[in-house]
C-alpha cells in the first residue's frame, strides 16, 4: 500500500467510504500476514465507531475472511464503553455482529473489555489481561485501530483529560461528562508500542479536525490524537474525499491520485 508521506505518518486518501473500508480491511489482512510470518499469531485493538463498520463487514467474507488466520489472530478492544454487552452502544457487540461470530476465530481468543463492574475495576482487570498475555512486557500490538472525533479525540483519550498524562498505566477509566457515563481506554504510552496504528476518518464532518491534527499547531492537551506517535512502528491515516478536503491540496490530489490506482488495480 502506498500513499503521500507525511510528517504524521503515511496519509492515504480514498474516493469514498466504501474504497476506504476496502483498505482498510486490505491492511488488516496484510499485518496478519505480516504477523504470523514473524511472530505465529496477529493481535489487533479493535475500535468503535461508525467508521470501521465497513470494513469489518468486509472482513467477514471472500477475500478478505479467506486471507486471516483467524484460528491465530487474537482480537482485543481499544476501548469500550461502560455499558451492557448487549447495548447497542457496545463496542465489543458490534463487532461480534458484524465480524466476528461470522468468521473461523476461537472465542477463547477474542479478549472484549468487560464492564459489568465498576470502571476502575474494569480497567485493572483488561490491565491484567494484558499484561499476562504480553507477558508482562509493554504490549506491542500488531494493528491497532482508531477513530478520530471531531473534537480530536482517539479511543477514549478526550481533550484536557487528565489520562492524556498517564506514563504508567496499560489501561484506565475515563468519565466522559458530556456523554454521561465511563469509558475503558488504552493509554498512549500502550498505543504507541504498536506496529501498526491506523486512524480510519470518514465523512466532511471529520475535514476540519483531521486539517487540525495533521497540518495545524501541536497542541496534544486539545487534540489528543496528536499523542499517538508509536515509538518503533508507523501511523496510517486513511481517509475518504470528504474527510481529506482541507487538506493541502498537494498532499490531497496526491493521495486520491494513488487512491484511484489502487482501487482500478484490486
Amino acid at each position: 500500500m502506498s500513499g503521500v508521506i507525511g510528517t504524521s505518518g503515511v496519509i492515504h486518501i480514498y474516493p469514498d467510504r466504501e474504497s476506504l473500508s476496502c483498505g482498510a480491511a486490505t491492511l488488516f489482512a496484510q499485518q496478519a500476514g505480516r504477523a504470523l510470518k514473524d511472530r505465529g499469531r496477529f493481535t489487533v485493538a479493535l475500535s468503535g465507531g461508525h467508521t470501521p463498520l465497513g470494513t469489518y463487514e468486509l472482513l467477514a467474507q471472500p477475500p478478505f475472511r479467506d486471507r486471516v488466520a483467524w484460528d491465530q489472530t487474537h482480537v482485543f478492544w481499544g476501548d469500550e464503553r461502560c455499558v451492557p454487552s448487549e447495548d447497542p452502544r457496545n463496542n465489543a457487540r458490534v463487532a461480534r455482529l458484524l465480524l466476528l461470530e461470522r468468521v473461523p476465530i476461537p472465542p477463547s481468543q477474542i479478549h472484549p473489555i468487560s464492564c459489568d463492574r465498576s470502571p476502575k475495576e474494569a480497567a485493572q482487570e483488561y490491565e491484567d489481561l494484558l499484561r499476562s498475555f504480553f507477558d508482562a512486557t509493554p504490549p506491542c500490538f500488531d494493528l491497532i485501530l482508531l477513530g478520530l472525533g471531531e473534537d480530536g479525540h482517539t479511543a477514549s483519550l478526550f481533550p484536557h483529560a487528565p489520562i492524556l498524562t498517564e506514563g504508567k498505566r496499560w489501561v484506565t477509566e475515563v468519565k466522559v461528562p458530556q456523554q454521561e457515563l465511563y469509558r475503558v481506554t488504552l493509554t498512549p504510552p500502550v498505543i504507541n508500542q504498536a506496529a501498526v496504528v491506523a486512524f480510519l476518518v470518514a465523512g466532511v464532518a471529520k475535514a476540519q479536525i483531521l486539517k487540525d491534527v495533521l497540518e495545524g499547531r501541536k497542541d496534544p492537551f486539545r487534540f489528543p490524537a496528536q499523542l499517538i506517535r508509536p515509538s518503533s512502528g508507523t501511523i496510517e491515516w486513511l481517509a475518504d474525499r470528504g474527510a481529506a478536503s482541507q487538506l493541502s491540496r498537494a498532499a490531497a490530489w496526491a493521495g486520491l491520485e494513488t487512491a484511484i490506482f489502487q482501487r482500478n488495480h484490486h
